[in-house]
Formats: structure tokens, sequence, C-alpha cells
């Protein structure tokens, strides 16, 4: 791992957001010269370049819809491993919506904005823009994001994911080390998108399963007032 703040990372940083993108046939074409610039650049150690070698030509030698569709089984199909780095902290809740904010408003300050379909928080956006910025100044940028990356690194090893090479290369350039850590398991996504059963109870967070004693709570109406202001 180079401890030294590379000169420049600007093609590594912007051949790491392309191998994280889509594989349609437009980046399968791309992908042996994004591997030449990142040879040519030396930013990163030449072990890992040798592993997103080996993964760009897996990609390459693959059937064209079963590369896309591992791509979309490995960083759609769950949140361990989103792309979308903001899920792995805030998840659904609104504590994202005011982090999505402040992260564009960096991006606008340093004269970047995104377009109508894209969040600040996918990681190939974050490469993107750091691959702008001076080295140093990147490293410090991705560093502080080393947790969630470790965490998604971790996600990515434990499925023997080739992806997770990649992340590894972002850690690495970030000036950290690409290292297994505690992440929470997630339910399974049958039973996190399952429908309450009709008539037979509810599966949802807070209630019994169907079959189990369900929680009642009975609550006390007011009785109806007279004419007079009396109850009968």
């Amino acid at each position: 791992m180079f401890k030294k703040t590379p000169e420049s990372m600007r093609l590594t940083l912007r051949a790491l957001a392309r191998l994280l993108a889509y594989p349609d046939a437009e980046l399968r074409a791309q992908m042996p010269a994004l591997i030449d610039a990142l040879q040519a650049e030396q930013a990163l150690p030449a072990a890992r370049v040798t592993e997103l070698q080996a993964l760009v030509q897996q990609v390459c030698a693959m059937d064209p819809y079963e590369a896309e569709a591992r791509y979309v089984d490995t960083f759609d199909r769950g949140r361990q491993t989103s792309l979308h780095l903001f899920e792995h902290i805030h998840g659904d809740s609104r504590e994202r919506g005011p982090a999505l904010i402040d992260l564009t408003q960096t991006y606008e300050k340093a004269g970047l904005f995104l377009g109508a379909n894209e969040l600040p928080d996918h990681l190939g956006v974050v490469l993107e823009f750091a691959s702008t910025q001076p080295s140093t100044v990147a490293r410090e940028f991705l560093a502080e994001m080393a947790h969630i990356l470790n965490a998604l690194f971790t996600a990515l090893d434990a499925k023997a994911s080739p992806y997770a090479s990649v992340i590894a290369a972002v850690l690495e350039a970030a000036g950290e080390k690409a290292q297994a850590v505690a992440i929470t398991p997630e339910p399974d996504m049958d039973e996190a998108w399952a429908e309450p059963e009709a008539f037979d109870g509810c599966a949802t967070k807070g209630q019994n399963r169907p079959g189990q004693p369900q929680p009642i709570q009975i609550v006390r109406k007011a009785r109806p007032q007279s004419s007079q202001g009396v109850a009968p």
C-alpha cells in the first residue's frame, strides 16, 4: 500500500469510477483502456492492478447479459452492497436527505453540478468528484468514508465478488487498508418485502406473525351525551 500521496490520482480515480458502472457494451469496450490508465499512473500497488485486470478480463469474457445480471445482483439487491454510500449509515431515514444536500453543496462549491438523475452519494460520483481535486485533498476526502468503504468491501468479499478488489483499490487510493469489519446482517429480501396475510394477522414490524398471539388494546369509548348533557 502506498503511504506517500501519489502526485496524481486523476486517471486512477476516474478508472475506478468507471469499473463500478453498469457493464453495458460501451463500458466493456472501454475496460482494457481503464487498465492501461491504472498502469500508466501507478497510483495503486501493482498486485491490486493485476486483480482489477483479472476482473476486466472476466467481465469481457462473460456473456453480456450474464455480466449485467451479476452487476444488478451484486449492487442492487441489498443495502450492504449498495454503491450509494449513505444507505449504509442512514438507510431510508429522513437523515439521508440533509446529508445528500450537504454533499451536493460540496460539489457545487467546487464548480461541479450533478445531472438530473445522479445522486451525490453514489460511489462512482464520489470518485469522479475526487478525481478533480488535488491528490492530497482527494485522499483526505475519501479517507473520511473509509468506515463505509470497509463495510462495503466486507460484504462484497463475503460474497466472493470480484468487485471487492475495486473497493479495496479505492481504500488504497485513500491511503487506507482494506480490512474486514463487523457489519449488521440485513433481513432476507422476501421477508423484508412480505405483505400482510389478509384476515390472518400481520407480519409487519411491531406485530406478531400469523399463528402467534397478537397483542390487543381495548380503548373505552366515551358514552354519548343526551340533549340535556346527561348520559342516559
